[in-house]
């Protein structure tokens, strides 16, 4: 009787692979090109570079937002190109973004934007209400839930919005210049929830020209400049 072997576990897939991937709008010359990149599971890495660099365009090829020119771009280990719409939808809703100018819905409350992705996935309030709950008052808004945009801080906007993208759980965290429209002191509080979120199980990457912010952890950075793209571990 053969003896059994104990199984290898099986090798990860990258969250996001870019392979030779270029853009360009109209019949102008490629604003982005040759990158070549992947994301791992669990990570977390800033995207950098100086203003008009193309971090915003790179987060937008990730989100499927933009169509690449030409190269290869998987997602959870599916190759985006020919796929359906739907099946393009249910890779997006693997994924969370926050925008620095935060987004939210200006007739809703803070409850209400947070439980948003929720909603649209159709599941009743009740299944959902402590969760948000919980969470608004993770991000430090648990006495503002029920309070509309127009009376939040810079501060407290960015923290809905990010609580906003995480509560459907994404595998993959897309943040475009989050600390921009905020002071030094609350960049580096936010900046500690996105990485409390990786450790947590988020992959993340953080889009940002602050050196100061990037200085503050220890992670892999990937760096814009003139169309093409380093990675500085």
């Amino acid at each position: 009787m053969k003896a059994d072997h104990p199984q290898s576990p099986p090798p990860w897939r990258p969250v996001v692979q870019f392979e030779s991937v270029g853009v360009r709008y109209g019949t102008g010359p490629e604003v982005l090109r040759d990158l070549t990149f992947s994301i791992a599971p669990r990570s977390f890495q800033f995207l950098t570079g100086p203003s008009g660099a193309g971090k915003s365009t790179l987060i937008r090829l990730i989100l499927l937002a933009v169509r690449p020119s030409r190269g290869l771009i998987s997602l959870f280990g599916e190759d985006v190109a020919g796929l359906s719409g739907e099946a393009l939808t249910r890779l997006r809703r693997r994924m969370g973004i926050v925008f620095q100018d935060f987004r939210l819905l200006g007739h809703l409350t803070t409850f209400e934007n947070v439980a948003l992705p929720l909603r649209v996935q159709g599941r009743e309030e009740a299944s959902y209400r402590g969760e948000v709950a919980e969470l608004l008052r993770w991000v430090g808004l648990g006495d503002r839930m029920h309070a509309l945009p127009a009376v939040l801080s810079g501060g407290e906007k960015q923290r809905a919005a990010i609580a906003r993208a995480v509560i459907a759980r994404p595998e993959l965290l897309l943040a475009d210049e989050p600390t921009g429209n905020v002071d030094p002191s609350l960049a580096r509080r936010l900046l500690r929830l996105f990485v409390e979120l990786n450790r947590l199980g988020t992959s993340v990457l953080l889009a940002t020209h602050d050196l100061a912010l990037m200085d503050q952890v220890d992670a892999r950075r990937l760096v814009l400049g003139d169309g093409r793209l380093h990675i500085d571990e």
